[in-house]
């Protein structure tokens, strides 16, 4: 019997059926409890998008822990301490949609370091 009527080199699923990569990957995610924490990291990739070009011009989210605290760069502390105070508001547009251990429950400013470039 050759190899390929083995059926080996391919993966195969429940009932000897081949398994798309992206349902093997979202099954690996979710039986090893992943799915929290990428929830939490995508908030780092959409930081932009949720608080605009002008914030976004002024910051740049850095990381996220497991916690849910978010740190993110800003240029000035006078931006560090404004931003402190809409956080409430940042939060809320962050976690849309989110639930549970996905979500963000803080914002901690790190000032200095971000390179002023004009609306991103």
């Amino acid at each position: 019997m050759s190899l390929r009527q083995k059926g080996r080199g391919r993966r195969e699923g429940r009932g000897g059926r081949p398994v798309r990569v992206d349902a093997a990957l979202r099954e690996w995610i979710d039986g090893a409890g992943l799915g929290p924490r990428l929830e939490l990291t995508r908030s780092v990739e959409r930081w932009a998008g949720v608080v605009g070009p002008q914030i976004a011009a002024v910051t740049r989210a850095e990381s996220v822990n497991a916690q849910g605290v978010l740190w993110v760069r800003v240029t000035t502390s006078a931006w560090a301490n404004e931003l402190s105070l809409m956080s409430p508001g940042i939060l809320a547009q962050l976690n849309r949609g989110t639930t549970g251990a996905g979500q963000i429950r803080e914002i901690r400013w790190l000032t200095g370091g971000v390179a002023s470039s004009g609306p991103r």
